[in-house]
């Protein structure tokens, strides 16, 4: 079977392309690891337009709603693992077949950087976690470290002062980075400490998380945590589009139409070379890339 457009990807510019293709009444699939993506990691959002807050798993139950709505088939739990253009369609891999279509949108967002430390990977989801959304409930009570200095650290941090007994912000660089508002109210807290100019060195534990190796001032420490949470940024998730035009970072090249160097190849959200990563201007960018697929297909029929 040949469909009108596959989408790649299930994050606010994924689930907006998902919603307008729909109201077009084209014949697509959404194919992604998950629904929500980023979006779902988020805690307090205070920024997206309509809601003055809501948490980032509520805003992520409102967009599976409006899927619903159009009844949009999603074939969760199937990332695209490579993706090739055959004459006039594109075909799009995945570890369960492969979908055949006329037009792709790749919404595929960003996964997680790993620190690349010693213990990283043996005590990942046995202590050390890249999700705080996710996985803080697990550690409360608990001393916890957040690895980062940006906006997505400060969430962390912010979550996890709910939760945890005492939080370590370890930040490589003098100063924590990020929105202004976030950082005044992690330094606020009583429960935060800030660890500036230091680096992780290795994850310790036994069965479990136990500790942290930090080097600061030139000194090699031992913090004791039972849990280490990874907020380093993220790397756009685009190995599989292996014949699209990225920039140096990695991610995809597009035009104001939100087109690829590919005829029939669009991308959205934070996959994509755009100025800034926002969940609202990942939507925007997912509704503008569902027309411009739209009116291509019509032109090439």
């Amino acid at each position: 079977m040949i469909y009108d457009m596959i989408i790649v990807g299930a994050g606010p510019a994924g689930i907006t392309a998902a919603v307008y293709a729909a109201r077009k009444r084209m014949n697509f699939i959404v194919i992604t690891k998950d629904v929500g993506g980023q979006a779902a990691w988020s805690g307090d959002i205070e920024n997206y337009t309509g809601y003055q807050f809501i948490t980032g798993p509520d805003l992520v139950n409102k967009f599976e709603e409006h899927m619903k709505k159009y009844a949009i088939a999603v074939r969760e739990n199937e990332p695209a693992i490579d993706m090739v253009r055959a004459g006039n369609a594109v075909r799009v891999k995945t570890g369960k077949g492969v979908y055949e279509a006329r037009a792709l949108i790749i919404a595929s967002g960003k996964v997680s950087r790993e620190l690349g430390v010693p213990g990283e990977k043996e005590f990942k989801n046995r202590g050390l976690t890249y999700c705080a959304t996710c996985d803080g409930p697990l550690f409360s009570g608990k001393d916890v470290a957040v690895i980062g200095g940006g906006n997505s650290a400060l969430d962390a941090g912010l979550q996890l002062i709910k939760i945890a007994k005492r939080v370590y912000i370890v930040n490589i660089t003098a100063q924590l980075g990020g929105d202004a508002v976030m950082r005044e109210k992690v330094e606020s807290s009583d429960k935060v400490t800030v660890l500036n100019n230091t680096q992780v060195t290795a994850i310790l534990g036994d069965k479990m998380v136990n500790g942290i190796k930090i080097k600061r001032s030139g000194k090699v420490e031992t913090l004791a945590v039972e849990g280490v949470f990874v907020e380093v940024g993220l790397l756009p998730n685009s190995v599989f589009a292996r014949e699209i035009e990225k920039n140096e970072h990695g991610e995809i090249k597009v035009n104001c139409k939100n087109e690829t160097n590919i005829p029939g190849i669009f991308a959205a959200g934070d996959v994509t070379d755009i100025a800034e990563k926002q969940i609202v201007i990942a939507a925007g960018e997912g509704s503008k890339a569902a027309l411009a697929a739209f009116k291509y297909i019509n032109r090439s029929k």
